[in-house]
């Protein structure tokens, strides 16, 4: 679930806070301050989320997960203002970063003439109402297992895919011009990439389906991200579907 929740964000972090290009190779010293931060926040966050939650049985008797639903409870109105003061900063800092900016950016890029990134935001948040998120909060197990759980196993084999090719096949080597123009070196669909994207969104998902292999849904991501980077490798290296 963890894995499903976080593993959008660094796609647009590029977006979000660009760096001049002699800062943009990571060293050892780089890797570890990553893997160390995360090593402590993310446990962090859910602990205090664990603990608040398991508070709540005590104080109101019965368990809230929904921060707001939790802030409605209080009387005390300071603890109300600190309570929609730190939900308002996870919005801005979290919540935008991580859910409206790729999309809008996806948008911007599949019609760049029409669509700007103001559009693509504002398209996006069209479609966030559309979708109806409360009814999937109105249910933890169903936003946990059913939505998290599931988009997880959607973004899973790309992240396979993206980590196989650039540092398995192409040894972190791209030929930046070629990726922005037609009949460069790169190919409009690289089918390789497609058949394994297809094939890892099936793996990670059939569980839904055939109740004996749902433990492959509880680990959607996982799986995903196993089936396609493996099959991305076998047929890029194939001659069936040849890698350029």
């Amino acid at each position: 679930m963890t894995s499903g929740d976080i593993a959008d964000s660094p796609r647009s972090n590029a977006d979000l806070a660009p760096v001049p290009a002699e800062a943009r190779t990571w060293g050892a010293y780089d890797i570890a301050a990553l893997w160390a931060g995360m090593s402590v926040c993310i446990p962090t966050y859910m602990l205090a989320a664990g603990l608040v939650a398991s508070a709540s049985v005590l104080v109101f008797g019965e368990a809230i997960w929904d921060p707001v639903a939790l802030t409605a409870r209080f009387d005390n109105p300071i603890v109300i203002l600190l309570a929609v003061f730190a939900l308002a900063v996870a919005t801005l800092t979290t919540n935008i970063a991580a859910n409206v900016v790729p999309p809008a950016n996806a948008f911007a890029n599949l019609w760049p003439r029409r669509i700007s990134f103001v559009a693509g935001g504002l398209i996006t948040g069209v479609i966030g109402i559309a979708i109806m998120p409360w009814k999937l909060l109105s249910d933890f197990q169903a936003y946990i297992f059913g939505w998290l759980v599931g988009y997880s196993g959607l973004l899973g084999p790309v992240a396979g895919i993206l980590i196989a090719d650039y540092w398995v096949l192409r040894r972190t080597r791209l030929n930046l011009r070629d990726l922005y123009v037609d009949g460069g070196e790169y190919p409009s669909i690289n089918w390789a990439g497609m058949i394994a994207l297809a094939a890892g969104i099936a793996a990670a998902l059939i569980g839904v389906v055939v109740p004996p292999l749902h433990r492959l849904y509880d680990y959607a991501w996982f799986v995903g991200f196993g089936t396609s980077a493996v099959l991305y490798l076998i047929l890029a290296r194939s001659r069936a579907v040849q890698l350029p």
